[in-house]
């Protein structure tokens, strides 16, 4: 089936589509619509004719029954905070942004059922707090989480530091409701831990960054809040100590580890440059640093005695050089704003050549050894700073640029490092796209690792769903 979109150029047909919204809430001036063409790492500035910002679900059907009728192309943007380029317009191509920011309500939370109903605009950091209000635990965290949105999260099926305990949002997700290209509006919206009555249409929206419809609102697992919360920053030898730390962390502390992380000596180095009142808790460096995170949902005393036990443990096997533990909860969050700086830690460095990808986590330490020999055989100057949740083999294999180095020139290299990598990545086999999604970025290499079989079921799935190619065109799966 071939895409027909059409470019929106004509006023006419702009008037209709902002008589849905609202004048105001049709941006056609450049200086209104800027703000939705570029997304955070700048590598994809994209132009639109018109962003359309609908107040509610109805306002989605009416917009996308337009759409489908004129054959005009829909891209729809959450928070802006994608990496992949799914949430851009291309240039040339006359698309609509649809910007779900003002369907921002939590329309109910039951806490018997412990879920939460949010609309697709509520940023994160409301839902975890309205979670927590209730003294409940929504437990999706991201570095982004001040301005992502439950939409995007899903559309992206974002994973986080918790994804070790909780999983990534399709496992935090019961139900959603969600509007098909042709404008009929699903209602998913079903709080059910058991639902085996046929396919699981949910899963097909969840990751799918919005190219077989745009989901409005969903209900959100939650968990009890924990009782009690230790955090420790360790330094160690190395990936392979670090492996076995992990391993021992999980036999003392079973599903209480709800995270563990992996950071280089030149990320912390790089964090505490540029990043504002970010310190070293450790006054001698060390090669790698762990973050480990211990809950408890009995008491602060109980996560008190696992931590002092597998401190033991650690120190008797020798797999701890120095550590400390957040005795406060500002601590506790400084450790992490340490780890969550980390990427945006790179960019006054220069050009940075990013990967999200996974292994098996316990190839960590080999895919890290493997991609490092490399890149450096290729480019010897370069800086890599890999890091990431080693508790679900989830890696950030960035490449900062050698200094003193032409960024442009630098950048250049990208599908070059990128075929590095993937390839020892999929040697391992495991995915180049563990959390972060596909969009523009990575849709040729899917098509080119995945089977023809593979490929071919999702052109299949997404000619039913949009048999008219209105939906981000040209993002997972090529444009037909």
């Amino acid at each position: 089936m071939l895409c027909m979109t059409i470019p929106l150029t004509d006023p006419a047909l702009i008037e209709r589509f902002a008589a849905i919204t609202g004048e105001q809430n049709a941006l056609t001036a450049d200086a209104d619509i800027a703000p939705h063409l570029i997304e955070l790492r700048g590598l994809y500035k994209g132009e639109s004719p018109l962003v359309l910002r609908p107040a509610d679900t109805e306002q989605v059907s009416a917009i996308l029954r337009l759409a489908h009728e004129t054959n005009t192309a829909i891209v729809p943007q959450g928070g802006n905070t994608g990496l992949v380029g799914a949430q851009s317009p291309r240039p040339g191509k006359g698309e609509v942004v649809l910007s779900l920011s003002r369907l921002n309500k939590i329309r109910s939370l039951d806490t018997v059922g412990q879920t939460m109903v949010a609309e697709a605009g509520v940023v994160l950091e409301r839902a975890q707090q309205a979670a927590a209000d209730a003294d409940l635990l929504f437990p999706l965290s991201l570095g982004s989480e001040g301005s992502c949105q439950i939409g995007g999260n899903l559309s992206s099926n974002a994973g986080g530091t918790a994804v070790l305990a909780y999983g990534n949002m399709r496992q935090l997700c019961l139900g959603i409701e969600a509007v098909l290209p042709d404008g009929e509006i699903w209602h998913g919206l079903r709080a059910l831990k058991k639902d085996n009555t046929g396919y699981d249409l949910r899963d097909l929206f969840i990751g799918a960054e919005g190219t077989l419809g745009i989901i409005t609102a969903a209900v959100l697992k939650l968990f009890p809040a924990p009782r009690g919360h230790e955090t420790i920053y360790a330094g160690v030898d190395s990936p392979e100590t670090a492996l076995k730390l992990f391993r021992l962390a999980q036999d003392f502390c079973g599903p209480s580890l709800t995270g563990f992380e992996l950071m280089p000596r030149i990320g912390i180095e790089f964090t505490t440059r540029h990043i504002e009142g970010v310190r070293d808790p450790l006054s001698v460096a060390h090669p790698w640093y762990v973050l480990i995170d211990i809950t408890s949902g009995r008491s602060q005393e109980a996560a008190r005695d696992m931590l002092e036990g597998l401190f033991i443990a650690a120190d008797e096997k020798g797999l701890i050089r120095d550590a400390a533990a957040a005795e406060t909860e500002a601590q506790r969050q400084s450790f992490w704003k340490l780890r969550e700086s980390m990427s945006w830690a790179q960019k006054p460095e220069g050009g940075s050549i990013k990967h999200d990808v996974s292994v098996p986590v316990a190839l960590v330490p080999e895919f890290l050894a493997t991609a490092d020999q490399a890149v450096l055989k290729a480019m010897p100057e370069a800086r890599i700073v890999a890091f990431g949740h080693m508790g679900d083999g989830n890696i950030h294999y960035n490449i900062s640029q050698p200094k003193g180095a032409d960024k442009e020139t630098f950048l250049a290299r990208w599908k070059e490092m990128n075929e590095i990598v993937h390839a020892i990545v999929l040697k391992l086999n495991g995915s180049i796209s563990a959390e972060h999604g596909i969009g523009q970025l990575k849709r040729d290499e899917l098509a080119a690792i995945r089977t023809p079989v593979e490929m071919a079921m999702m052109q299949r799935i997404k000619d039913a769903f949009d048999p008219r190619g209105i939906m981000n065109p040209g993002k997972v799966i090529a444009s037909r």
